[in-house]
């Protein structure tokens, strides 16, 4: 396998087809295991299917693979089961675009499943999506809401949400999905995948619900970047029949100079952990070429002409006969995200166009300056009830460093970059101009081999409670007088630390007991804390009761990781004894004995 991080509950496309080709195993042997491991993954999220093949249909599809190969064929996919987001033609199911009332049966193949399929790769069924592909969080579907494979409370990224929990679970060696806006990228980053967006018309669009028309991609997820080399060396042709598709071309690129963006324009909606991950991404990448700070200002504003502007239009046309004829048969978030392009002039559409080419040309000039950029797939990840509580602010957030992409045509290449504490995916994007296809997988390969990353967590399969980690400085210690608050809510010890140098400690006067005061302060020192893991609800209750002029908030670990822990008020410092000098509530409480 590639550099990348591997599952091993994760199938290997270029391993089954491998072992298929030289006789170590037949496809009908990996269809029948492919059944079962689907079977028993559907009693924990059966919704990230919309159809599949019955058992008779996917082993005599199988058979017909191993026939060919008797009759002395050669197949790089050989067996390799696959999934298809169902926006895309396969002759034999339906197309729904997760909206029931539009689904039709095609004629044929889309241009990509018929590479696929002369390949010898096996297609086991349809997945789920946000409706028409619109959204980047997965729980816009009639047919369910997929969920993160890692913890099911949170969104497995949408819009090709049931393809990424696909290959996520193990249930097929790779998955197709479409992107637009970061539909490709965002779910891949969520579930510890590789996201490959190739250049637009570097794949066939041909039998695609076309979301945006002129910017659409057909994707794939992986567990790596073999496979997914492997994937765009079957499926990556000129098609005639598409009049978006072009020459293949593959441009070298070096990845010496790494654009980033400037530190004060990254955003993180209020997630430490995405920041900390992000930058020790960078560390990694630094080793490998020069990091380069860019303005994000223009890249930023080509974005938000794809849903502020005038090409929402070009969903409202895709979605035209339908929001004519069955409006209601729409989600109504989707809805609302398109119908305002029923509005949008032939004017504004030409407005929009000539900013747009001299926001093109910009990005070309930025290509002088840097080889590839590399930014946060995502700034965070939201919770599935978080994001039905407030879908359209918090799907936007998930597309800020994705949306412009598609739309500058560049290509991206996402990988996984850390795991958060809940269990679900940080990934980065590496971007290129177009035609830098092969040599993002490169760039990944090498950033991969440097990165040293855990491996993805086990799946999800019940539900795990959710935990906070919490960081006590003083009368919560061990063997300290608070300390029971800790061990009668099951709080589990997670280890001795120190925090950044960017702290003051002070023992506060006439408090009983003695308890001490941890404020920021840039001319700090180190302090030593001890960290405790406790469920959100015991969590709750203890927060509930800290007194004042003590807090929780969040505090910075030495390793610039952080934590919820005690802070405290500008008050708690009046009469209080500055002891940061001892470096902890320890060295204190024993020079007072």
């Amino acid at each position: 396998m590639s550099a990348a991080v591997a599952s091993p509950m994760r199938l290997s496309a270029k391993g089954i087809a491998a072992a298929v080709n030289a006789g170590d195993t037949t496809a009908v042997a990996v269809a029948a295991e492919t059944l079962a491991r689907i079977e028993a993954y559907d009693a924990v999220q059966p919704q990230i299917w919309i159809s599949r093949a019955d058992r008779d249909t996917l082993l005599a599809a199988a058979r017909a693979v191993d026939a060919r190969l008797a009759a002395g064929e050669s197949l790089p996919l050989a067996g390799v089961p696959f999934a298809v987001k169902d926006n895309i033609d396969v002759a034999g199911f339906e197309t729904t675009a997760a909206c029931p009332a539009f689904a039709y049966e095609p004629e044929a193949d889309a241009g990509v499943i018929e590479r696929l399929l002369a390949a010898g790769a096996v297609c086991v069924g349809k997945t789920n999506l946000d409706q028409f592909a619109t959204g980047l969080n997965g729980s816009r579907s009639p047919y369910g809401i997929p969920r993160n494979t890692s913890n099911l409370a949170y969104v497995s990224g949408g819009s090709s949400s049931g393809s990424s929990v696909a290959v996520a679970a193990g249930l097929v060696a790779f998955a197709l999905g479409t992107d637009t806006a970061g539909s490709g990228r965002v779910p891949a980053a969520f579930n510890h995948l590789v996201g490959f967006k190739p250049t637009k018309g570097r794949w066939s669009t041909r039998g695609l619900v076309p979301a945006c028309r002129t910017i659409d991609c057909i994707t794939v997820f992986t567990d790596d970047t073999a496979d997914a080399r492997l994937v765009d060396q079957v499926v990556a042709a000129f098609d005639v029949a598409d009049p978006y598709s072009k020459a293949l071309a593959d441009r070298p690129v070096t990845a010496k100079r790494i654009g980033v963006p400037r530190r004060d324009q990254r955003v993180w909606f209020g997630d430490p952990e995405s920041e900390f991950l992000y930058d020790e991404a960078l560390r990694n990448l630094a080793t490998l070429g020069e990091i380069v700070e860019i303005d994000l200002a223009p890249l930023l504003e080509a974005a938000q002409l794809l849903y502020g502007g005038p090409w929402v239009a070009e969903r409202t046309a895709a979605m035209a006969e339908i929001l004519a004829t069955n409006p209601l048969a729409v989600d109504p978030t989707v809805r609302a995200v398109v119908e305002p392009g029923a509005d949008m002039s032939a004017v504004d559409l030409f407005n929009g166009i000539y900013r747009m080419a001299e926001l093109k040309r910009h990005a070309d000039l930025m290509w002088h300056s840097v080889d590839i950029l590399a930014f946060p797939t995502t700034g965070t990840t939201y919770r599935v009830a978080e994001m039905l509580a407030a879908p359209v602010a918090l799907n936007s957030n998930l597309g800020l460093y994705t949306n412009f992409v598609n739309l500058l045509d560049m290509a991206a290449l996402a990988v996984p970059a850390g795991v958060r504490s809940n269990g679900t995916g940080f990934g980065i994007t590496l971007i290129g101009p177009a035609d830098t296809d092969r040599a993002l997988l490169d760039a990944a390969d090498a950033y991969l081999g440097v990165a040293d990353l855990p491996a993805p967590p086990p799946l999800d399969l019940e539900g795990k409670m959710q935990t906070v980690k919490l960081a006590v400085v003083g009368a919560h210690l061990k063997d300290m007088p608070l300390h029971w608050q800790l061990t009668s809510r099951d709080a589990e010890f997670v280890g001795a630390f120190e925090t950044a140098p960017t702290y003051r400690l002070y023992a506060m006067a006439d408090s009983v007991p003695a308890k001490p005061a941890l404020v920021h302060s840039e001319d700090g020192a180190a302090i030593a804390v001890e960290v405790y893991e406790l469920g959100v609800a015991e969590f709750g209750s203890f927060v509930a009761e800290v007194p004042a002029p003590l807090a929780i908030g969040t505090v910075t670990l030495a390793d610039g990781s952080s934590v919820k822990g005690f802070v405290a008020e500008p008050r708690a410092v009046n009469g209080a004894e500055d002891i940061t000098s001892l470096g902890g509530w320890r060295a204190f409480m024993a020079r007072a004995a």
